[in-house]
């Protein structure tokens, strides 16, 4: 599955004259594009989705949506080791 993510900006930077930033989705940093939302800043939260920052997203919106996530193990399965879910380890092992 491939969700669309609320994250937090870390850090902003550009890269090869690409707007890009660092963000954090409840533990997980990742490199996000931000050309779709070229005012976004650090300290704001966005909507991304296979590496694009595509919404702006209010603070309160963002942790109840990461919770959630979190909650249905839905991090896990966006953001997890391929290889270890495809040896079925990890995530489910931590369940039991």
């Amino acid at each position: 599955m491939c969700l669309a993510v609320p994250g937090r900006v870390m850090e902003i930077s550009e890269r090869d004259g690409t707007r890009m930033a660092v963000v954090d989705f409840g533990g997980v940093v990742k490199d996000v594009c931000l050309e779709y939302l070229p005012d976004l800043e650090v300290g704001e939260y966005a909507i991304v989705h296979v590496g694009f920052a595509l919404q702006r997203l209010d603070e309160e919106s963002a942790l109840k949506t990461l919770d959630l996530f979190a909650e249905l193990g839905l991090l896990q399965e966006e953001f997890g080791d391929p290889w270890e879910a495809a040896a079925g380890t990890g995530a489910t092992e931590e369940r039991q």
